[in-house]
Formats: C-alpha cells, sequence, structure tokens
C-alpha cells in the first residue's frame, strides 16, 4: 500500500533514512535546539550489532529499569493511546546485569537526549551520526548565522564531507551518488516548481547527473565541476512564483519527495523494539520532527493526514495486533475531516484521495464479511472499523453533493446485506461438505 505515490529515482529506504536524519539533525542545530531529556523506556533489549546502534541499543536496558518518571505524553492521550508500564519479567531475565545497569545510572545524571533516542528509532549507527555532524559543523563554520532553509543542504554536505569521513572509498561514492540522487529527485523529478522548459539549468544538471554517474565529481573548494553543480543547483532550488530569485531553497519540498521523507521521519515514533507500540517520549520526538517543516514544505494538514496514514499502515504492518493504533487512526481521521472541509491545496486533496482510498478498501474489506471478522469480544473494533470507512466514503464523496446520512445508511446496508450473503454462502458449502461425506 503506497498513497503518496513512486518516486521514479533510485533511492533504496535506507538512502531515504539517511537523507531524512540528515535534514532532522541540520534543522534541529539551525534552530539551536539542544534541550536535553531524560526519560523512561520500557522496551525489551533486542541485539542490533548489525545496526551498529550502540551504546543505546543496550540502554533501552537502563531506561527500562530507571526509576526516573517520565509525565504523561500529550500526545497518547489525545490519540488514546496506554503508556507503557514496566514489566518485572523482563527486568528479571535481565539477572545480573539489573545492578550493572542501575549502578551506571547513578553516574549518568544527564540522562539520554532526543537526538539520541530519534538515532536509535531511525536505526542510524553512531559512525553516520558523527559523520553527519561533523560534516554539519563544517558547512556552519563557512556559512555562520545561515539557516537551514536558506541552502541545499545535500549540496553542502557533498562538498564537506570527505573520504576520510567513511571507512572505505566505496562508502564514500555511495554517499556521493546518494546525494546526487536526492537533487534528481528534489529539483528535476519533484520539483518544487513546475520546470521551465526554456532554461537549460534542468538540462544542465542532467548531464552532469549522468556523468557522475560513471566518475565522481571533484568537490575541492577550487573544483570547476563543483562550482558549476553549485551555480546549476542553486538557480533551480531558488526559484520563486514569479520568476525572481528566493532566499528559500526548495530541494525536498516537492510532492511525494516531501512525504516519503516526513514519513520515515513519523516512524520514529514506534519502538524500535516492538513495532505495534508509539514510544512513551512522542511528543519530544515531535517537536524534533516538526522543526524540518521548514525544509519540507510540511504544514500541520499534511502532518494530520502522513501522522494518520503512518497510524494506520502501522496498524497493518505489524499484524493488526495492537488495536489502539486502528482506534487513533479514527481520532486521527476527525482531524483530517476538519482539514478537508478547509483546504482548496490540489496536491493536498490528490494525497487525501489515495491514502483515505486505502483505509476504505481495507475498512470495506473487513465490514462485507463482519459476521466472520468480528465477535462478542472486539465490538469496540467493529465500531471503529465501521467509523473509519463510513468517515472516508463521506470525506471521498464530498465533492458529490451526498448527504452525510445517505452515505452512512448506504454503506451500512451495503455491508449488513454483502456480509449476509457471504454467511449464508459459507454456510451452504458446510452443508454441502457434510452431504458429501454422509453419502
Amino acid at each position: 500500500m503506497e498513497p503518496f505515490g513512486v518516486l521514479g529515482v533510485d533511492l533504496s529506504p535506507r538512502d531515504l533514512r539517511e537523507t531524512a536524519y540528515e535534514i532532522l539533525v541540520g534543522a534541529c542545530r539551525s534552530s539551536g535546539s539542544g534541550r536535553r531529556l531524560t526519560y523512561v523506556s520500557n522496551s525489551n533489549s533486542r541485539d542490533r550489532s548489525s545496526q551498529q546502534l550502540s551504546p543505546l541499543s543496550s540502554s533501552s536496558v537502563q531506561r527500562s529499569l530507571s526509576t526516573l518518571e517520565l509525565d504523561a505524553s500529550a500526545v497518547k492521550k489525545d490519540l488514546g493511546l496506554k503508556t507503557r508500564k514496566k514489566n518485572k519479567s523482563d527486568a528479571d531475565r535481565l539477572g545480573g546485569a539489573a545492578s550493572e545497569v542501575q549502578s551506571n545510572l547513578v553516574r549518568k545524571r544527564a540522562g539520554v537526549t532526543v537526538g539520541e533516542l530519534v538515532r536509535v528509532q531511525m536505526r542510524v549507527s553512531e559512525q553516520t551520526d558523527s559523520r553527519i555532524r561533523r560534516g554539519l559543523l563544517r558547512v556552519a563554520a563557512g556559512q555562520l548565522g545561515r539557516r537551514i532553509e536558506s541552502m541545499v543542504l545535500p549540496l553542502e554536505l557533498l562538498q564537506h564531507l570527505k573520504p576520510s569521513d567513511f571507512t572505505t572509498q566505496l562508502e564514500y561514492d555511495a554517499c556521493q551518488k546518494r546525494i546526487l540522487k536526492i537533487l534528481e529527485a528534489g529539483l528535476l523529478v519533484h520539483p518544487h516548481l513546475p520546470l521551465d522548459n526554456s532554461q537549460t539549468a534542468p538540462q544542465r544538471l542532467r548531464q552532469i547527473l549522468h556523468t557522475a554517474s560513471g566518475k565522481p565529481i571533484e568537490i575541492g573548494k577550487q573544483s570547476e565541476s563543483m562550482n558549476i553543480l553549485r551555480n546549476v543547483v542553486t538557480s533551480l532550488a531558488c526559484r520563486s512564483f514569479d520568476g525572481s530569485m528566493s532566499d528559500t531553497c526548495h530541494w525536498a519540498d516537492g510532492v511525494p519527495l516531501n512525504l516519503h521523507l516526513y514519513r520515515i521521519l513519523l516512524q520514529a515514533c514506534f519502538d524500535v523494539n516492538d513495532e505495534s507500540s508509539v514510544i512513551d517520549e512522542v511528543d519530544e520526538v515531535l517537536d524534533q520532527i516538526k522543526k524540518t517543516w521548514v525544509v519540507l514544505g510540511i504544514n500541520q494538514v499534511f502532518h494530520n493526514l502522513c501522522f494518520l496514514w503512518v497510524l494506520f499502515n502501522q496498524y497493518i504492518s505489524t499484524g493488526e495486533i495492537e488495536d489502539d493504533l486502528v482506534f487513533a487512526t479514527e481520532k486521527m481521521l476527525v482531524e483530517v475531516e476538519k482539514d478537508a472541509n478547509s483546504t482548496n491545496d490540489p496536491a493536498y486533496s490528490k494525497i487525501l484521495c489515495s491514502t483515505l482510498s486505502l483505509v476504505l478498501d481495507w475498512a470495506e474489506k473487513m465490514l462485507q464479511r463482519y459476521h466472520e471478522t468480528f465477535y462478542r469480544g472486539n465490538l469496540d473494533l467493529m465500531r471503529c472499523v465501521l467509523s473509519l470507512g463510513i468517515s472516508a466514503a463521506q470525506i471521498l464523496d464530498s465533492g458529490k453533493k451526498n448527504k452525510e446520512l445517505d452515505v452512512a445508511c448506504s454503506r451500512v446496508d451495503t455491508y449488513i446485506r454483502s456480509s449476509l450473503r457471504s454467511a449464508f454462502s459459507q454456510t451452504g458449502k458446510r452443508e454441502g461438505h457434510l452431504e458429501q461425506k454422509i453419502f
């Protein structure tokens, strides 16, 4: 299920995740965010050595044993999500490690920063994190006071990251190729403003990218190829509606590139060790994520729609085991419905329709066979799924001048008839099977 559309550029999930993390770290540094958070997580510790997430991969144990209390999450309260409770059996299974961890907690007064938490949640290694921060420090040193929205971040990192920052030359080359593909996606395939075919910059950038696919670009300060790339990229990124050069650079705010990147950031709200569970620190994590809005061109209505999809998709992808997620989706749909009635953005309307169509399709599959799906013990889930289906249908039909009551009655009647036919069909099949056995 993909409501945002395909990117049309060969970017792997890891490529997008690293780019999203670069934007997040850059946006937080640009905004001067340095506040620390002492937090409690109740996730089980699992071995993530392949992701090189130490030391925080093991510090989930520390957090679960901490005696520090965390204020109740306003987001979880609003969405009806339960705050996780400490599990004594988890500590029992840790055995002798518990006392060692507790002694470490006494020494670690400052706690863990929100940034460190997000790093682990996004499965970004310490090595990658350090490399990104070194690159951003070099960028900041040469452009004091310049905010992240006034620069093309991949271009700056391309020039300031060095081969010595990487373990191998192959890793460095892969990073350079990823950055160039991001520029292609953000400036040529999904630009913030439509490209002007009369301009030479788009064709020039395509030529540069084609050449770079076979031979790495020289990135020295005096490099002619780098200067040409910078000039071309800047001319494309700083375009405005009236044709003048803008102070704001647009390289990651074209739909759907921005939505793919933003979804990856929102997925950091789910526990890396229990993907059906929203972390208790979701408020602080969302505060950091929202700092990327200025780069990604996200606003509150796009955030609400993306968050709805992330909650819903997480429920589906984790096997529909945590009903709280679909209940939270229902609450988010209330906000999305308000947004839909007051927003005329064509790009938003397109994503809204594709997102709610997927939600409606899923709900109808459940409701058209509700005799098989629901029972006395999960009637709350049935009510929620029915609400999702009817609300999604009403929003999608809003432009067809149908009354809400007509939509609701029509849908419910369809679900009842369909489920009854299915139930009778199953009964007939069972009776026929019994008759065959008897005779």
